[in-house]
């Protein structure tokens, strides 16, 4: 029975009428309804090819708004290191201070990359990054008066420095933590490219308008648009309504978080061979940024000029790079990703060191650029997959730390090369080195953890002692009896159960075998307190319940392992 003529007909109700018409007809039908499936899977694979395009995330207003943000505080950055060396060179003759300006702008990052991390897991994201943004307009301000006043000089230079690279090193553990947030999880990729383009963009425009500024009106004005931009751009973050949502336990205390941040890092697989590739990839490819001003100056009418060239080559790779990673990263594993950036790096290297002119060593610069934005958000998507929001900021300040080090230790080490031999042979030996280093790392800290799902485990019940604490550590007991010929595998998988626990935050973990009863071990998991028991208990994902089904599946008794607290009254 056909339906009433007043109702539409779907496709598929179409086609069966029209079968029941004529052979014609019903070809025509078909056809039609084929015609139909085909445009509705091209459609499907438009909109996935939409939401996985480079500049996918800028869709979204809120990452477009904190990405312009992050551009502008980059090319502040930027300005500000140009303008300070220079000022510092009106001040002095002597190389030191003028080095020193680039030592007193990085080291608040070692200094205060992990507290900023916890700081930025504990307090409301949103309120931290305008405070950065706040704090390094006032900076600016300051520096902008002691100018004006004529009152600056080589301390209070460098002090002034220090003080904006405090900002700096507040701002950006808070920004990589605020990404996921913005964008689903397929876009991360773009989203990190992006970062990646606001980088190399504002290592091109940066130097060029602070460079503009100083030579026709002085670098006090590099400053004071230093501090406007940084207020515009706390202005902006101001506006955007981020609900933050006050823990029921409290904001975990300074010191504590910090711990924590560095023991989940200790305790993850994943983040140990993430942070071996970071240093054997930035070790090696800074022989090639730290010795490029003496390449430059070697090459025939070297100079400034040719360094400024040569830099925004790279910048310009890094850029086009971007456009392409999302689907790079789809297409290729992301090992053998890294390892093809490493060699990409490496060839870059080998070819600038015997480049005998700017225009070899421009495609050279803009193949490492590539290089650059491969290995960096490669390594940047790992650490992101590989943190839960809890403690993100905290492993991404850790993240920025292992960059940093490895970066001056890699400095170090092939500028001493370069001054015992040449620029050309440190350069030339950097090369291979970077290639077999990441393969060797890849061979021995292998990083085989698949992405673990970091959503918080359901229906679990948070633990109601008959009196809550109020000061002492928490003394947790699980008590198994298993089958004494499993001992080696039961212990294997309690290695496992440790290295969960610790990174949920446990202060001390045991495992007791009982020396009279051979069948029966205790396990020991010792906290800080039951404020922080409670937290490792909210912690829990759906993989640590799978685990503890593991672990019980080794006890023999027909009831659940015996689970007691106890308070240490110490």
């Amino acid at each position: 029975m056909s339906p009433p003529s007043h109702l539409p007909l779907s496709t598929d109700a179409r086609t069966a009428e029209a079968a029941r018409a004529t052979p014609a007809a019903a070809a025509a039908a078909v056809a039609e309804h084929a015609a139909a499936d085909e445009i509705a899977r091209l459609a499907v694979q438009q909109a996935d090819r939409a939401e996985l395009s480079p500049l996918a995330p800028l869709r979204a207003p809120v990452f477009r708004m904190l990405w312009l943000t992050w551009v502008t505080a980059n090319i502040c950055m930027w300005m500000n290191d140009v303008a300070a060396a220079w000022l510092m060179t009106s001040l002095t003759r002597s190389p030191v201070p003028v080095a020193l300006v680039q030592s007193a702008s990085t080291l608040p990052v070692f200094f205060l990359g992990l507290p900023s991390g916890a700081l930025a897991d504990m307090l409301d994201r949103r309120r931290f990054f305008m405070f950065t943004q706040f704090w390094v307009a006032v900076v600016g301000l300051l520096l902008s008066v002691v100018i004006f006043a004529g009152a600056i000089s080589v301390p209070l230079l460098l002090l002034l420095t220090f003080a904006n690279g405090i900002g700096l090193a507040l701002r950006w553990p808070v920004f990589a933590a605020l990404i996921p947030e913005l964008v689903p999880r397929p876009q991360l990729p773009a989203a990190l490219a992006l970062n990646g383009v606001a980088m190399n963009t504002s290592r091109i425009v940066g130097p060029l308008v602070a460079g503009v500024i100083i030579a026709s009106a002085g670098s006090v004005w590099v400053f004071a648009l230093n501090a406007l931009l940084s207020v515009l751009s706390g202005l902006a973050i101001m506006r955007w309504r981020r609900a933050h949502v006050p823990h029921p336990l409290g904001r975990e205390r300074l010191w504590s978080a910090m711990r924590v941040g560095v023991q989940f890092v200790r305790q993850s697989p994943r983040m140990r061979a993430l942070l071996a590739r970071i240093a054997m990839f930035y070790i090696n490819a800074t022989a090639l940024f730290a010795l490029l001003p003496l390449v430059a100056r070697e090459l025939p009418g070297g100079g400034a000029a040719t360094f400024s060239l040569l830099m925004a080559s790279m910048g310009a790779g890094a850029i086009v790079a971007a456009l392409f990673v999302p689907r790079w990263r789809q297409t290729t594993p992301h090992e053998l990703l890294l390892l093809r950036g490493t060699t990409l790096q490496a060839g870059a290297s080998a070819v600038v060191a015997i480049a005998p002119n700017v225009y070899v060593g421009m495609p050279a610069m803009a193949c490492a650029g590539v290089a650059l934005m491969i290995a960096a958000n490669s390594l940047s998507i790992s650490a992101q997959m590989a943190l839960p929001n809890w403690v993100r900021a905290r492993g991404m300040s850790i993240f920025q730390i292992t960059m940093m080090g490895s970066t001056a230790l890699g400095a170090a080490l092939w500028g001493q090369v370069a001054a015992l031999t040449s620029v050309q042979l440190s350069l030339a030996l950097a090369a291979p080195v970077a290639v077999a280093a990441m393969a060797l790392v890849q061979r021995l800290v292998a990083d085989r953890h698949a992405d673990e799902d970091w959503s918080p485990a359901q229906g679990l019940a948070a633990p109601q002692p008959a009196v809550t604490p109020d000061a002492g550590r928490v003394v947790t007991t699980v008590e198994y009896r298993i089958n004494p010929a499993r001992a080696a595998e039961f212990g294997a998988l309690m290695q496992e159960s440790r290295r969960s626990l610790l990174r949920r935050g446990a202060l001390d973990w045991q495992l007791l075998h009982d020396l009279a009863h051979p069948e029966r071990y205790v396990e020991q998991i010792v906290d800080e307190s039951w404020i922080e028991h409670l937290r490792r208990a909210e912690r829990v994902t759906a993989a640590d319940v799978a685990l503890r089904e593991r672990k019980y599946a080794f006890h023999l008794d027909t009831e659940p392992p015996v689970v007691t607290r106890f308070l240490s009254q110490d």
